[in-house]
Parts: structure tokens; C-alpha cells; sequence
């Protein structure tokens, strides 16, 4: 599936900031592995050290004990939504305003951007990257005359749409901010007497840290001279958290919008038990993502769970890889059946999504060849029809193979005897808020509508023109 987020994380006041943003970002890896960047503050500017690839290639022991000195860090991994994957698109994204040293890292998609990019470019801006990032960055200077940073942060959200979850270090600010509608998670913690945020508590458990509570939806939290206030944006909207969070992107052992994620896809792989139970000798997993809710399938319906495909944990993910070719290669490189465990059986498949289909294909298929007698799945989510404009980048429909297809024929084109995707009832019933959840790749039902020209590439395209 080709997903991809972006992972925050950001302490104020210790006095090994920027290791302790190294470990964040590494127990965020998962949220973007195409490039890392740390900025921390150090009295009088901002360091940096920023560079593409995972973060314990970006960063040695020179970065974090010698140059990024500070107490203040920001840390940001990024697998991008807009821009293409060039270092000048490596955040957190500096400038310097007036007195101001200003470092964002964002994580989700603007859908907005090409006009307020056109509008900002007209009155004189000039931008230096291809990401929807600075044009946070160009809101907040143009309102920086006459008003305080948070007065124009709050002045800069009021004109974008879309999901948003930033961290901002100003000077020797820090600040939270997340989205009115709270599409991406962003996580209040403490670490003795410095406060700390992350995208994820997984990163908290790493540095001992202890999670207090989620960034409010439309809130922006500032942490100045180790005191935290708590400001209100100017718009309000209903909660449409990204529930994609919960069935696959975050990892397992984390909270995210106050809710185990753990807990969360074992309860959706009992719903898919009671509502598509089969006749098989296992239940298994493909590995990793469908491991949750193939152990709640199980345990719901008795059936043993049986670790039939077996993980090579030194290869990427698929989704990253630059063509089909490439990523059919890395299918067979990244997951291998264990052969005795197959011939003659019937086997009950449980996976968290379908995108293409083309990735389980082509796992079926070697099942089919070792000997599988009957191969049946289940998926832990309802089928995605209609693309997202919030970060992750399946941005056309016709990548959906559910959007034009009928199941019964997606069946066939995977190779499959039966096939049955969690209902969106179902899914609702697995988590704890249920009326506070973006479900708009399932029914089309987008909180924020979608502008013109909406897309990863459409600033590429636009400075074409341009130029």
C-alpha cells in the first residue's frame, strides 16, 4: 500500500536535546524513511543538521554531541505528500524573519496550497522548495507586523486548509499546533521537567517519558521558559481524526488519539470473525501490518493463528521502492512462506488494506503454487474507493483497484476463494470515539474539500509553468 506520513518530534529544556530528538525520530522511523532533520536552538540561532535517508544515516555522534547544541529540539522524519524527495525538501524548514529564527516540521497535507502559493508568490515572496510547508512559513512572517508569533501562527491557520500537525521552534519558543478537525495525531509528554511532544507515545517509551495527553484539535500549545500555555485557534470544526492511524500507519505499541492501537486491530479482526467467519485450518498474517487483527481474528473465532509467511526484516517497504518492477522484487525478497506449513491446506488470510492488489497477487500466487488447497482473506478495513487528500499518497482513483472494481472480481484477480472487506459499521464499533474519525477514502465524504490542481506533484508542475 503506498502510504506514507510524517513523524514530529520535539523536547524544550534538556540538556541533551538533540539526542534525545534522535531517539524520537528512530522510534518514529516508520512514518517516513526518505529523510531526517533535527534543528535545536542554542541561545542565540538555530543549528541544524538535516539529510535524506533513515535517521542513523543522517546523524553520527559529531551531530549530537558537538553541533546541535541547545536545549530545544526539533526533530522530523518525512515521507513527502507534496514535493518531490530532494534534500531541499528535508524538513524542518528554516528561515529567519527579522529576529526571529523560525523551524517548522509538518505532518499532513495542505489542499490549498497552489493558490495561497500564487497569491503569496504575487505580493513578493519568493520560495525556496517545492513542500506546502513554506507556505506556512511565508503566512506566518506576513503576519508577523504589529502581532506576537502565536497571534500570527493562529492568523497563518486561519488561511490554509487542510490536515495539519506542526512543531515550531521560534527563537526560544516551542510550539504544538494541530488542525481543527485533528486528522493527524500529535501527543503531549514529560520527561522530568521538560516537556516533550511526538506524533506518537512510542517515541515517549523510548526516552521514559510520560505521555500527558493529546494536542487538542484546533489547539496550539506554547512552551516558553519551561512554562506551557494553551491557546485556541480561531476556527472550529468536528473531529475527523485519521482512522488509518489506527488500522495500519501507527505502530502497534503506541497511543494515538487516546487510543491503543494495539487493542484497536485486534477488536477490528474480531469484527471480521463475526462477520465473515470461514471454514479454514489457520488464520495467518502478512506480515507485519496484519499481525493485530489476525490475532483478534483468532482469538474471536477459535481458529489457530499460525505464522505461515515469514518477514525478512532488513528490507524496506515496498511502497518506497520507484516502480512496479521494483516493488514485485521487494515482495519476494521481503516475505517468504514457509513451505510445509501450505500444501493441501485451507488457509484464511487476514490483511489490514487493499490498494492496488497487485502486492497480494503476487503473494497468493506463490501460496497457490506451494500447494494452498483454498486461500480466503479478510481485511481489517473497509474498501478504499476514493483517494485522500491528508497525507497519504494514493492521490487518484484509478490506483484503487475497490473504486471501479466489484469484490467478487477483485477476488478473482488476486486469486482468492473468497474475499470480505471489514463493513464501515464494523470498523466504527472497534474504536472508542465513533463519530470522530475521517473515513472519507471509504465514502467519499471529505471534511475539507478538495481544491484544483490537488496532488503530490502539483507544485512541480506549477513552477514549470512558471519557469
Amino acid at each position: 500500500m503506498k502510504r506514507e506520513y510524517c513523524g514530529l518530534f520535539g523536547i524544550y529544556g534538556h540538556p541533551e536535546a538533540a539526542r534525545m530528538a534522535y531517539f524520537g525520530l528512530y522510534a518514529l522511523q516508520h512514518r517516513g524513511q526518505e529523510s531526517a532533520g533535527i534543528v535545536t536552538w542554542d541561545g542565540s540561532g538555530i543549528r541544524e543538521q538535516r539529510g535524506m535517508g533513515l535517521v542513523h544515516d543522517v546523524f553520527s555522534e559529531r551531530h549530537l554531541g558537538k553541533e546541535l547544541k541547545g536545549s530545544i529540539a526539533l526533530g522530523h522524519v518525512r515521507y513527502s505528500t507534496t514535493g518531490v524527495s530532494l534534500i531541499r525538501n528535508a524538513q524542518p524548514f528554516l528561515v529567519r524573519f527579522k529576529d526571529w529564527h523560525i523551524g517548522v516540521g509538518h505532518n499532513g497535507n495542505l489542499v490549498n496550497t497552489l493558490e495561497l502559493r500564487q497569491e503569496l508568490e504575487h505580493d513578493g515572496s519568493i520560495f525556496q522548495t517545492t513542500m506546502d510547508t513554506e507556505v506556512f512559513v511565508h503566512l506566518i512572517a506576513k503576519h508577523m507586523n504589529g502581532s506576537t508569533i502565536e497571534e500570527a501562527i493562529i492568523k497563518a491557520c486561519a488561511r490554509v486548509k487542510g490536515a495539519y500537525s506542526l512543531l515550531i521552534l521560534a527563537n526560544n519558543k516551542l510550539i504544538a499546533v494541530r488542525d481543527p478537525h485533528g486528522i493527524r495525531p500529535l501527543c503531549l509528554g514529560r520527561l522530568n521537567d521538560n516537556y516533550v511532544f511526538a506524533s506518537e507515545t512510542c517515541a515517549f517509551d523510548l526516552i521514559e517519558a510520560e505521555y500527558i495527553r493529546q494536542v487538542e484539535p484546533g489547539e496550539m500549545l506554547v512552551v516558553e521558559g519551561g512554562r506551557l500555555t494553551s491557546h485556541r485557534l480561531l476556527e472550529t470544526a468536528p473531529k475527523r481524526q485519521c482512522i488509518f492511524e489506527l488500522i495500519y500507519f501507527a505502530r502497534p505499541d503506541s497511543m494515538v488519539f487516546d487510543e491503543g492501537v494495539y487493542e484497536r486491530r485486534k477488536t477490528m479482526g474480531a469484527a471480521l470473525a463475526k462477520e465473515a467467519p470461514v471454514d479454514a485450518d489457520f488464520v495467518m498474517p502478512f506480515p507485519d501490518s496484519g499481525n493485530y487483527a489476525a490475532v483478534g481474528y483468532s482469538q474471536a473465532s477459535g481458529m489457530p493463528l499460525e505464522l505461515a509467511m515469514i518477514r525478512n526484516h532488513y528490507v524496506g517497504r515496498t511502497f518506497i521502492q520507484p516502480s512496479q518492477d521494483m516493488r514485485n522484487f521487494s515482495v519476494r525478497v521481503k516475505l517468504n512462506p514457509v513451505r510445509s506449513m501450505i500444501e493441501g491446506k485451507r488457509i484464511l488470510i487476514v490483511e489490514d488494506s487493499i490498494v492496488r492488489g497487485t502486492t497480494i497477487r503476487t503473494r497468493v500466487k506463490k501460496l497457490r503454487e506451494l500447494g494452498a488447497r483454498e486461500i480466503h482473506m479478510r481485511v481489517s478495513c473497509p474498501a478504499i474507493r476514493f483517494p485522500c487528500f491528508y497525507g497519504i499518497d494514493f492521490s487518484s482513483k484509478g490506483e484503487l483497484i475497490a473504486a471501479t472494481t466489484p469484490v467478487n472480481d477483485i477476488a478473482r484477480f488476486i486469486g482468492l476463494d473468497s474475499l470480505h472487506y471489514l463493513s464501515i459499521p464494523g470498523l466504527l464499533d472497534s474504536v472508542v470515539e465513533k463519530d470522530a474519525h475521517c473515513l472519507a477514502c471509504f465514502d467519499g465524504n471529505y471534511p475539507i474539500a478538495p481544491c484544483a490542481h490537488q496532488g503530490k506533484m502539483c507544485l512541480e508542475a506549477e513552477s514549470k509553468v512558471v519557469g
